[in-house]
C-alpha cells in the first residue's frame, strides 16, 4: 500500500507569492516580453551549430568551471563598445542569464538583517529575488515622469542604508535612462553596493553613457548586463556583470559548481564573435521605437521617453479591457508597470503595422 505525498509548505513568507512570467499566449503577434525580433541570421546560426559542435565530444566532461574564456569575451566586448573601461576577464562574470546574477548578488550581500533598496516602478524581479533571498524590500516612488533628482536619490539612501540598492537605466517598464550624476550621487550616499541593471543599454539613444565609465571611481558599484536583448539570444540564457575582482572573488562562495553549461558557454561565445549580425538590428529597432513614440502621441495617448526596446503608454480608464481588445485582435502586449499603462515591445516593421492597426481599432 503506497503513502499518501508528505505534507510539506511552502515557507511561510513566500505562500502569497506566485510564480513570475509573462502570460504564454499563442497569437500571431507577441509583443510582450522585450525580445529582439530578428531571429539569428543563418550565418550565425552555422556557428553556433558548429561551436556546439565543437564541444560536443567533451560532454562527458564538467565545463570550465568560472567560464575563463567567455569572461573575456566579455570583457573585450564591453571594452570595445567604450574604450578606456580597462575591463578584463578577471572583472566580468557570467551566469545564466541576468536574473541569476542578480540572485547570486543577493544571496552573496544580502540575506537576512539586510536590506535592499530600489526606485520604483522598476524591475520586478529585483524585489521579487530579495523576497526569495530574505532580503528586506525598501521601495522608493519615482517622481511622476518615472525619474528621480541625483538629490533625492542620495536622500532615501542615506536614510534607509540598504546593503544593495538597484538601479534601472534603461528602466523596465517605462524605458527611461537614468543620468550618470544620479547613479554617481548614489554610489556617494551607498553604504554597501550599488547595482546597475543596463540590460537594455544597447538601444539606448546615442550618446547616453554607461554606467560602466563610473566603474574606476566607485568600487562598490556593479554594472549588469545580458545577450538576451540586443543579442537576440533570449534561449540561450547568458547574463553578466562587470564589478571589481573582489567583488567577483565573493561571488564565487554562492555561485552553484559549473553552473554554466560547456553548450551555453560555446553558444555565447559563438555570438560574441560574430556580433557585427545581431547588434546591426538594433538601429532598427531604435528607429521603430521612435517612430512608435511620436504615433502614440499623435493619439493622444501618454507615453514614457524611451531608451529600451519597448514603449509604456497609456493612460487607459480599464487598461485590462484594453489589453484584451488588443489580444482579441490577436496581438500581446504586457500588463505591467503603473496602472492605467501598459508596455508594447517593439517589433519588426510587420509586427509593428499590426499594432498600429488593433491599436486605432480599440482607441476608436
Amino acid at each position: 500500500m503506497s503513502q499518501a505525498p508528505p505534507s510539506v509548505q511552502l515557507r511561510e513568507d513566500l505562500q502569497d507569492l506566485e510564480a513570475y512570467g509573462a502570460p504564454q499566449i499563442d497569437v500571431p503577434v507577441r509583443l510582450n516580453t522585450n525580445e529582439n525580433p530578428y531571429p539569428p541570421s543563418a550565418a550565425l546560426v552555422r556557428a553556433v551549430a558548429d561551436a556546439v559542435a565543437g564541444i560536443a565530444g567533451t560532454l562527458n566532461r564538467y565545463p570550465d568551471r568560472d567560464a575563463v574564456e567567455l569572461r573575456k569575451d566579455l570583457a573585450a566586448y564591453l571594452d570595445e563598445q567604450g574604450p578606456g573601461h580597462g575591463l578584463t576577464g578577471e572583472r566580468v562574470w557570467a551566469a545564466n542569464g541576468s536574473n541569476e546574477v542578480i540572485q547570486q548578488l543577493l544571496q552573496a550581500f544580502g540575506g537576512p538583517g539586510r536590506t535592499a533598496l530600489g526606485f520604483e516602478p522598476s524591475y520586478s524581479m529585483h524585489p521579487l529575488i530579495a523576497r526569495v533571498t530574505c532580503t528586506s524590500w525598501h521601495p522608493v516612488e519615482r517622481d511622476s515622469d518615472f525619474g528621480i533628482s541625483a538629490a533625492r536619490a542620495a536622500s532615501e539612501v542615506a536614510a534607509a542604508r540598504p546593503a544593495v540598492i538597484f538601479l534601472t537605466s534603461p528602466n523596465n517598464p517605462t524605458g527611461t535612462a537614468m543620468p550618470l550624476d544620479v547613479i554617481a550621487a548614489v554610489c556617494e550616499a551607498a553604504p554597501g553596493l550599488v547595482v546597475v541593471d543596463e540590460a537594455y543599454h544597447e538601444f539606448a539613444r546615442s550618446g547616453t553613457p554607461s554606467a560602466l565609465t563610473l566603474l574606476p571611481r566607485y568600487p562598490g558599484l556593479i554594472v549588469t548586463r545580458t545577450m538576451s536583448k540586443a543579442f537576440a539570444m533570449a534561449g540561450a540564457r547568458v547574463g553578466y556583470l562587470a564589478a571589481a575582482p573582489e567583488l567577483i572573488e565573493k561571488l564565487l562562495v554562492v555561485r552553484l559548481p559549473y553552473h554554466l553549461s560547456a553548450v551555453t558557454q560555446a553558444v555565447a561565445r559563438a555570438a560574441l564573435a560574430h556580433r557585427a549580425e545581431p547588434l546591426a538590428t538594433v538601429e532598427k529597432l531604435r528607429a521603430e521605437r521612435d517612430s512608435l513614440v511620436i504615433w502614440l502621441r499623435e493619439r493622444g495617448l501618454s507615453v514614457a521617453d524611451s531608451d529600451a526596446n519597448f514603449v509604456l503608454f497609456g493612460e487607459f480608464g480599464d487598461r485590462h479591457a484594453t489589453w484584451q481588445e488588443l489580444l482579441d485582435r490577436g496581438v500581446l502586449v504586457r500588463e505591467v508597470g503603473p496602472a492605467r499603462w501598459l508596455r508594447v515591445t517593439v517589433g519588426t516593421e510587420e509586427e509593428m503595422t499590426s499594432f498600429r492597426t488593433a491599436l486605432a481599432e480599440v482607441l476608436r
